[in-house]
């Protein structure tokens, strides 16, 4: 895995990275997440949610982007490893905890 960021410096949401931010995404996308839940409790219909979907997206892409401005080392390390071992957090805990560390999960 080359890293977490294309070319250009927008984040890949991979599975690795997005199990690997996954702490993260929940504490700071919660409020987007609920809400989009919420829409698709009450509306069935996939087009009336459509808005809250692209906000949910919007905040997890703008924090992977953060995290990799503040923590690229140790983000590329625990979703290299997340990706390697195929999301097994088990067998990943040493760069889980210097990720932590580097960037501790925050609302």
């Amino acid at each position: 895995m080359s890293g977490t960021v294309d070319a250009a410096g927008e984040p890949i949401p991979t599975s690795a990275v997005l199990m690997a931010a996954a702490k993260h995404i929940a504490a700071r996308c919660r409020a987007e997440n609920v809400a989009f839940i919420k829409c698709k409790k009450k509306d069935p219909n996939p087009e009336k949610c459509l808005d809250k979907g692209r906000q949910v997206t919007s905040c997890v892409l703008n924090l992977l982007k953060e995290l990799h401005q503040k923590c690229p080392k140790e983000m590329d390390a625990y979703a290299g490893c997340m990706h390697y071992y195929t999301n097994e957090f088990d067998l990943c805990r040493k760069e889980q905890e210097a990720f932590e560390k580097a960037c501790p999960v925050s609302e």
